[in-house]
């Protein structure tokens, strides 16, 4: 597609960071849709991992066991009709890696060193030729820190519970209260990791979503991108 001015139009990469619950993966989605970008769900990567390490008995404080189990895995991101699938080693596991279980250990795994190294390093693989739209913790600081557009998106606890909350299994045990009291902790651990902790990049727009549609969300987003993107 070629601009008016007979410009090459160029793309570029979208990073979108939050904590967990802030309608990242969904927001994704649509601005990746709107601009017919790829998008890249990181959180979805860590999950099949840590779904995979709990499958087989590995806890996280076994870090050499972990980082040795991970070098037999292979993560794909399958766009689908339904939305993306994640595969593992050859398994469709999307359903699987959103189980409570994963809710609830996904971080103590995040926060090993020489995993985020590799799956990091496999998500600078997939935005090299550009156009593509990147959720998770680190994006815009760690992963992609020349990302044309960085996005930090936020709400307030209780929102993030009840958004949450309405995405789980119906049997899946816990109660909004419950849940709320982990998102905090897991924002706990997130913001203080050692490791590419949770931090708003220094020139990431903020987004407090806690009152806004996810279309109105992803269509501030696209706009930012339209002030990049030469059309």
């Amino acid at each position: 597609m070629s601009s008016l001015n007979g410009e090459r139009e160029f793309r570029i990469n979208i990073a979108i960071d939050g904590p967990a619950g802030a309608g990242k993966s969904t927001v994704a989605r649509k601005v990746a849709a709107k601009l017919s970008y790829v998008y890249v769900d990181t959180g979805a990567m860590y999950r099949a991992v840590t779904w995979d390490m709990l499958k087989h008995g590995i806890e996280a404080e076994d870090e050499i066991s972990v980082l040795e189990r991970l070098e037999a895995l292979d993560i794909e991101l399958v766009p689908g009709d339904d939305g993306q699938r994640v595969w593992l080693s050859g398994q469709d596991v999307t359903d699987e890696i959103r189980s409570l279980a994963v809710n609830r250990t996904v971080s103590r795994y995040a926060q090993i060193e020489g995993l985020r190294a590799k799956l990091s390093a496999s998500q600078r693989q997939m935005a090299l030729r550009k156009g593509v739209v990147m959720d998770g913790r680190d994006i815009g600081t760690t992963v992609l820190p020349d990302a044309e557009v960085k996005i930090f998106m936020t709400a307030t606890v209780e929102e993030r519970a009840r958004r949450r909350y309405r995405e789980m299994p119906e049997s899946e045990a816990i109660t909004l209260e419950q849940l709320e009291q982990e998102i905090s902790q897991r924002d706990e651990l997130d913001r203080n990791r050692e490791v590419s902790p949770l931090v708003c990049a220094d020139d990431a727009m903020v987004l407090d979503t806690t009152s806004m549609t996810i279309d109105e969300v992803a269509e501030a987003i696209v706009h930012q991108a339209d002030r990049k993107i030469v059309r």
